[in-house]
């Protein structure tokens, strides 16, 4: 979810505790809202990624605390449940949303719709950075670049602190079930992504869970 047009779009600015959060505008429409929850080390892109053009709603993007134009969190102790938050506040502003998120936005996603299964109708989880995997087998060794510091975004603490969960991954899974109890969507978690760390590839062999592009998804997702 990348894009090189120089455009900014439209921003609204929502507050999470000390934290405040950038929201992105990124297209108009009528119906209900898609929100971007990018991966570790992105922001929002500032032009509607190619594969989720066909949405007809309006479309917005979060840039998680630490990211982007939100502000960073004095100190580090960056969480899966932290950025969380930051997501319920967007959908608390949003109303009713889809989501799609890359890479720790896609374990926010889940967590999300396990959490909130009557605000959110879908969630598409795509490849990206962040969250590689928890369980017992050792992560692969982490550098954080000097330019990343100076306080600007993305937080160096956050680039650490969320490459990878240590809680195994049933942890995930049980938000699988969360959702798959309470929500009213037919297939209302959709894995997209190809590469999938631990706690994806347990999410993906949950009953109800199903695999598809993230076009033929949100086709679905929008007529629900």
């Amino acid at each position: 979810m990348t894009s090189g047009n120089s455009e900014a779009p439209a921003r609204a600015t929502l507050c999470h505790g000390r934290i405040e959060l950038a929201l992105h505008q990124l297209q108009g429409g009528s119906g209900r809202t898609l929100l971007l929850l990018h991966g570790l080390g992105e922001a929002t892109p500032r032009r509607v990624p190619a594969q989720v053009r066909e949405w007809s709603g309006p479309v917005f993007g979060l840039d998680f605390t630490g990211h982007g134009a939100s502000t960073l969190s004095a100190g580090g102790g960056y969480t899966a449940e932290a950025l969380l938050g930051d997501a319920d506040a967007a959908v608390e502003h949003l109303g009713e949303v889809t989501v799609v998120g890359r890479g720790v936005g896609a374990y926010i996603a889940l967590m999300l719709i396990g959490a909130r299964p009557e605000s959110v109708r879908g969630v598409v989880l795509c490849d990206g950075p962040g969250l590689s995997g928890g369980g017992i087998q050792p992560g692969s060794p982490f550098v954080v670049c000097p330019q990343f510091g100076l306080g600007r975004a993305p937080d160096p603490f956050a680039m650490v602190e969320l490459a990878r969960d240590i809680r195994p991954p049933d942890y995930a899974v049980n938000f699988v079930r969360f959702a798959m109890e309470r929500s009213q969507v037919p297939d209302p978690i959709t894995v997209a992504a190809v590469v999938r760390p631990e706690w994806l590839a347990a999410v993906a062999r949950e009953p109800g869970v199903v695999q598809r592009g993230v076009t033929t998804a949100l086709a679905g997702y929008g007529r629900t």
